[in-house]
């Protein structure tokens, strides 16, 4: 692999991860939320078997990496992937959800306190309410001038914070994991995602429409591929070839680039206020990483 290409790998991942939001938000026209990631995941699922037996890669695992592959597929995906994608369908702008989720190394730390027998340090306490103050600037702007009329939809800002809480088990079952093979292990995680969108779906959408036009196919072959295995692809050649704290740098840089996209190709506009808490949130994330890595 040229070296030009592997310089690119951090802009490309944070430019794909960031698209993830945006996706969740063109779809909505064309596809409830929960019926458009199932169709997603058996795809990805699928691709991922049939590349397993092309190259003769084994899928075999042990019972412990199975057990650790659903929940790690229960977390980050259904319960990270799909509040995302429920908050945007209800009225959340792509930067915003990209900014609540990205809160994730705050909430590890604090949960790391009972769990792991840690102490959180002044800068960590810092940045966590440094964090919690973004996140408030960024959605309470109208609040503040009076003006409760254009405050999001509450089921959107629940459904965004219970991603949170997702992305942040799922980042502690996958490490303490172990070292679990990449493909069958994914395959698993988008297997069972498969079938628990699928359940959702029929349950909370029915009857689900869904709009087989070229748009829909456009943006289920860019997250099937761009970002189902792409960016993930990615991630795990800059885990490899990284540290993790300067990977999980990049995700700072993923709440601006999601505002920006959303700005240019929905109208989304946050204001001074929300650009601010947006800003602080990002330093309160950066303090408690540099802390954790120290």
């Amino acid at each position: 692999m040229k070296d030009s290409v592997k310089r690119a790998f951090p802009a490309l991942f944070v430019f794909l991860w960031s698209t993830g939001f945006i996706v969740a938000k063109y779809i909505h026209p064309y596809s409830p939320p929960f019926a458009f990631l199932a169709i997603r995941y058996v795809l990805a699922c699928a691709f991922l078997v049939g590349f397993a037996i092309f190259t003769k890669t084994s899928l075999r695992m042990t019972r412990n990496q199975v057990l650790y592959s659903v929940a790690v597929g229960a977390l980050l995906h259904v319960t990270y992937i799909g509040g995302v994608f429920y908050g945007v369908s209800l009225g959340v702008s792509a930067g915003i959800s990209a900014t609540i989720v990205s809160l994730q190394p705050v909430l590890v730390s604090i949960i790391a306190v009972p769990m792991l027998g840690e102490r959180l340090r002044a800068v960590q306490i810092i940045g966590l309410l440094m964090g919690v103050a973004g996140v408030a600037l960024l959605l309470l702007p109208n609040v503040f001038k009076g003006d409760t009329s254009a405050l999001f939809e509450v089921r959107g800002i629940a459904a965004c914070v219970i991603a949170l809480v997702g992305t942040t088990g799922g980042y502690l079952v996958q490490k303490r994991s172990g070292n679990i093979p990449f493909v069958p292990g994914t395959a698993i995680q988008f297997g069972f995602s498969a079938l628990a969108f699928t359940v959702l779906s029929v349950s909370t959408e029915r009857p689900v429409v869904i709009d087989w036009s070229y748009q829909f196919f456009m943006a289920l072959a860019w997250i099937v591929f761009a970002l189902s295995l792409g960016s993930i692809f990615i991630l795990y050649y800059l885990l490899r070839h990284g540290s993790a704290g300067s990977v999980s740098s990049l995700y700072y840089l993923v709440p601006p680039s999601s505002a920006l996209m959303g700005y240019f190709l929905f109208g989304e506009h946050i204001g001074a206020t929300g650009l601010i808490g947006m800003a602080l949130a990002a330093c309160g994330v950066a303090l408690v990483m540099r802390q954790a890595s120290n």
